[in-house]
């Protein structure tokens, strides 16, 4: 039998309108899809009558299947012939482990075609109207993750000393130990910041502060899972971040 094949699809940052068309061309050829939490529900408008949907979790402090069965799933559906989308929200291949996913399969002879995705990085922040650069204010951006961050933390004092904006991804269970060591390494207290959940989507909300303020704000307004954390003096290009 002749090996199927699996697509790696970005699915965008939350907003339907922001999946692009690649991503909907071949999520629509797929046989059998699988779906990480975060993916907005409504692109499966876009896939085959007869696809099969396998949830596979992927949100942080919720069950979810291992990477490694991930990787058996796709393996499995391929080897029989079958054409596979592995559908993540924002892009594959920032912080979603589509790079360790394409070689994994194609070191098993799978063919593998990535569709990328707009990244939550830059899509969440001009939502809410922050520009991650300004000519003005920052001319770099640092996207990080901060979850995991106390067993393998970043160089804090590097990116510090680097300027720019900092953006991280899952940083809401791990913000006091973020502006904690942010802090240390010699940002300044009063730098602005702020925490964007669920961006891109209806549900949107957001908060303001600066760096020194930002944990009570965020815990004031009961700010949770999925944000994305940006930190620089781009957020203060925003109009009122603070809307509810």
């Amino acid at each position: 039998m002749t090996n199927g094949k699996v697509y790696l699809i970005g699915a965008g940052p939350g907003d339907i309108e922001l999946m692009t068309l690649k991503a909907v061309r071949l999520l629509g050829q797929a046989d059998v899809v699988l779906l990480d939490d975060l993916v907005n529900r409504e692109v499966l408008r876009f896939a085959a009558p007869h696809a099969q949907v396998i949830e596979v979790g992927k949100r942080g402090g919720r069950h979810s299947a291992s990477q490694q069965d991930i990787q058996e799933t796709m393996l499995e559906h391929a080897r029989a012939g079958k054409t596979v989308a592995r559908l993540k929200g924002g892009d594959p291949f920032v912080f979603g482990r589509g790079g360790e996913e394409m070689q994994c399969l194609r070191q098993a002879g799978i063919e593998v075609e990535v569709a990328s995705g707009v990244t939550a990085g830059v899509a969440v922040p001009a939502a809410a109207g922050i520009p991650v650069t300004h000519r003005e204010h920052a001319r770099s951006v640092t996207f990080l993750t901060g979850h995991g961050c106390n067993d393998e933390p970043p160089n804090w004092r590097g990116l510090v000393a680097a300027g720019g904006t900092l953006v991280i991804y899952m940083g809401i269970a791990n913000l006091p130990r973020i502006v904690e060591n942010l802090l240390a390494a010699g940002m300044p207290p009063s730098r602005p910041a702020a925490v964007i959940e669920n961006g891109t989507l209806p549900q949107q909300r957001s908060v303001c502060a600066p760096l020194d303020g930002l944990l009570a704000t965020v815990r004031e307004h009961g700010i949770g899972s999925p944000s994305i954390v940006i930190v620089g003096d781009v957020v203060g290009v925003a109009p009122q971040l603070n809307n509810f």
